[in-house]
């Protein structure tokens, strides 16, 4: 593996964990600066925010990217990553929180552009197997971040705050000193074309993707698994909470044991699934998979059963990698920054949305059945099994990528 590509795992990885860190605390914080135990609608509000402000800025950093290169995009996000959780860790009142996670949310490019960065030092036979790397770093990211934040965070509430911003100082450091830029100066400003200011308009680009017949399912498709993942985000730890009694040591060994999972799924099992199955039916099988698990969590009654079905729960991601890179295919290399924040802004919408309604429909069911929650999340994904039939179809069954 080259250098760069180690770099960028690295950066994901360190970026995973610094948001691992935070999930096993947010309600207990919450709780403190709002003073009340009904903090279910500030949980959505606040990732509503985050993704609000990453939906109208990944796809003009990820442009802007394509004209001055990724290194310093990646730079400027990671920087301001690291003020967020300063911010965050010392914030007296909820609305210092809410400016954080707003300036988070519009640096949040990491992602969009680490993917433009592989996408520009890969040959194209072998992009989704590094996708799935990718995803594989990230899931790595949050076996460490969960556990150390519910540990930290027993020790005193605002630590996991402070480690999340060394974490990602630590992040800026490697890539402003190791990581070169992918794109040569040539193809970053053509003479033809300087930094348009028109196509940092983020409705734009959006417009420009979705009129893309072949792509359109595949945007879908990202949307609505996008929205079903905010459920876990914005329910697991007060569902956690409520059914069980986990403290945030419990919460973030659930969420580490996922991560365990999902980094052996991700490394492993998408080219194989693949060849075997095809994407569609590989994209199929994770969904059955995932509504089974949801299923059992949703009446579930001891703790030991969550961590049991964990295996089961993450063969959702299985497919993506092959999508990943069925996307890369639809557009020209100088607009793969373009891309990657397109479909960034297409989970931000998705994640906007999302956690506002999973808070309080959770905020509406808890005191009754907790669990129901999960139910929600089952019907959303039947929603994608139609996406996925014609994405498939749409993109003549979808040769394996991998290969």
């Amino acid at each position: 593996m080259n250098k760069p590509l180690i770099v960028i795992f690295t950066a994901i990885c360190l970026d995973a964990i610094g948001i691992g860190l935070i999930f096993p605390i947010l309600p207990h914080l919450l709780q403190e600066v709002t003073r009340t135990e009904d903090i279910a609608v500030h949980v959505g509000i606040m990732t509503a925010l985050y993704a609000a402000m990453q939906f109208v800025f990944a796809p003009m950093l990820g442009a802007l990217s394509d004209t001055i290169g990724r290194r310093p995009v990646l730079l400027i996000s990671l920087a301001g990553a690291a003020v967020n959780y300063l911010i965050m860790a010392f914030a007296p009142s909820l609305s210092v929180l809410f400016i954080g996670r707003a300036i988070a949310g519009l640096t949040s490019a990491n992602m969009s552009v680490a993917s433009a960065y592989i996408t520009d030092i890969s040959p194209a036979d072998q992009r989704a197997r590094r996708f799935g790397l990718t995803n594989a770093m990230f899931g790595a990211g949050f076996i460490i971040g969960p556990v150390l934040g519910g540990l930290l965070g027993d020790y005193w509430l605002r630590l996991p705050f402070i480690a999340a911003a060394v974490l990602n100082a630590c992040n800026l450091l490697l890539a402003l000193f190791i990581l070169p830029e992918s794109r040569p100066l040539e193809s970053r400003v053509p003479s033809r074309r300087k930094l348009d200011l028109a196509a940092l308009n983020p409705l734009r680009p959006l417009r420009r993707i979705v009129s893309m017949k072949g792509l359109l399912p595949i945007v879908s498709i990202y949307f609505v698994f996008s929205a079903a993942g905010e459920s876990y985000g914005t329910c697991w730890a007060l569902w956690g909470f409520d059914t069980f009694g986990w403290n945030g040591v419990s919460i973030g060994l659930s969420l580490g044991a996922f991560g365990i999972c999902q980094t052996i799924c991700q490394a492993f099992l998408p080219g194989p699934a693949t060849r075997l199955l095809g994407e569609r039916w590989s994209v199929m099988t994770g969904i059955a998979c995932a509504s089974i698990a949801l299923s059992v969590m949703a009446f579930a009654n001891q703790g030991w059963m969550i961590f049991a079905i964990m295996p089961v729960f993450t063969l959702v991601g299985i497919g993506n990698p092959a999508f990943q890179a069925l996307a890369t295919r639809q557009v020209e290399p100088d607009r793969q920054g373009e891309l990657q924040g397109v479909l960034a802004s297409t989970v931000s919408l998705a994640s906007i949305i999302a956690p506002l309604g999973f808070s309080s429909l959770y905020f509406m069911t808890r005191e009754n059945w907790p669990g129901g929650i999960w139910l929600s999340v089952i019907a959303l994904y039947a929603i994608a099994v139609p996406l996925v039939l014609i994405s498939t179809r749409t993109a003549g069954t979808l040769r394996t990528l991998q290969n």
